[in-house]
């Protein structure tokens, strides 16, 4: 999964997040006023984002080059921070084995030139050529990264590991923490029925063998093929991924959350997985997911800001996907742990609870917004 830039201009201002968003949707379903025994607090989900973090090699954060982003090290170090899930890319090479990396091409050097190679053309062995090797004492293949912009860098990080398959992955990685496996596809490929059909098999004939009871959420940004693998099996939850219309995609089912919803609910699919800045510039479209029976959860760098994962809580978003993960874990428990704490001590002290018609912010509260202000305008 790809983190977009976005604007400060893109997030409203929070006097048009309505009140009752900011509750009601996290509350109405789960507390009947009056009712103390029926109270329920769902818990908040953190997902960490390729592991333990994305690598970002031109930031200046060491944060961000500390783990080889999508390997066995990177989700191990994640679940030791209390993660949910840890996220990562599968693709399938030529010789059908699924493998987890995220980009559509894999560079290296040769006689001081650059080349490239659609990883999706490789042979497993080929693909495990890259990088650190298994064997101590036998070379890699150099890894490069392109940027944004078109520069290429050596892909350097602080703890390097070796590229990993699917299998590995169920295999070497704590069993308790749940996997998000991310069926990527080039956003600039149309592709078949069949084409898409056999690299979901192959990722299913893995999972079916090794899953042992893991957790597994299925999410893909090619609408076809969350559409698919929801038809191929019924154990695990599918959710679409979205960019909620911040970028223009021939595919118009990827262009709004409006038609991110209808896909899901047109094809049976557990969940919604949006961009956070599009939640932000339209906030209720929160509740109009919610009320459609649909998860949600959130990806982008305002997901990394603990004041914004903390007013997402009190939207009704049920998750978020994130790169620090430590720092986000330990806002979580903090933060939101707490003020569910406060509401069920309330409802189960006195028995029913006072409706507002608006939420009364303690300063705490007032506090995190005051700084996520701060925050979105230093950006």
């Amino acid at each position: 999964m790809a983190l977009k830039a976005v604007h400060v201009s893109d997030v409203p201002n929070l006097d048009q997040v309505a009140q009752k968003a900011l509750f009601a949707s996290r509350f109405s379903k789960d507390i009947e006023v009056g009712k103390a025994s029926l109270v329920k607090t769902p818990k908040f989900t953190v997902i960490g984002h390729r592991g333990n973090g994305m690598n970002l090699l031109q930031s200046s954060d060491p944060r961000f080059k500390a783990l080889k982003e999508n390997s066995i090290v990177s989700f191990n170090a994640a679940a030791k921070f209390g993660v949910d899930y840890v996220e990562f890319d599968v693709q399938v090479t030529k010789d059908d084995c699924p493998i987890i990396f995220h980009d559509n091409f894999i560079l290296s050097e040769e006689n001081g030139i650059i080349y490239e190679k659609r990883v999706t053309d490789l042979s497993l062995s080929e693909f495990l050529s890259y990088g650190p090797q298994r064997e101590s004492g036998l070379p890699g293949k150099a890894l490069y990264r392109k940027m944004k912009n078109g520069r290429i860098v050596q892909w350097n990080v602080e703890t390097d590991d070796y590229l990993c398959t699917l299998q590995e992955a169920f295999e070497k990685v704590d069993p308790s923490i749940g996997f998000n496996i991310e069926l990527k596809f080039d956003d600039h490929i149309v592709y078949g029925h069949e084409h898409l059909t056999r690299d979901l098999q192959a990722i299913l004939n893995v999972v079916s063998k090794f899953a042992n009871g893991r957790s597994i959420i299925f999410s893909s940004f090619q609408p076809d093929a969350a559409i698919i693998v929801r038809q191929l099996q019924n154990t695990y939850p599918v959710y679409f991924l979205t960019d909620g219309g911040l970028c223009t995609f021939y595919d118009v089912r990827r262009n709004s959350l409006e038609e991110a919803m209808k896909l899901c609910l047109e094809n049976g699919l557990q969940g919604i997985v949006s961009e956070v800045a599009a939640l932000f510039r339209n906030p209720s479209a929160v509740n109009k997911i919610k009320e459609s029976y649909l998860s949600l959860l959130t990806y982008g760098r305002f997901n990394n800001v603990p004041e914004a994962v903390y007013i997402l809580h009190l939207m009704g978003v049920d998750g978020v996907i994130v790169d620090l993960v430590q720092e986000i874990t330990k806002s979580v428990a903090e933060q939101i742990n707490h003020l569910e704490g406060e509401v069920k001590s309330m409802l189960e002290g006195e028995g029913q609870m006072e409706v507002h018609s608006k939420p009364k912010f303690s300063e705490m509260d007032l506090k995190f917004l005051l700084s996520l202000i701060s925050k979105l305008i230093q950006e």
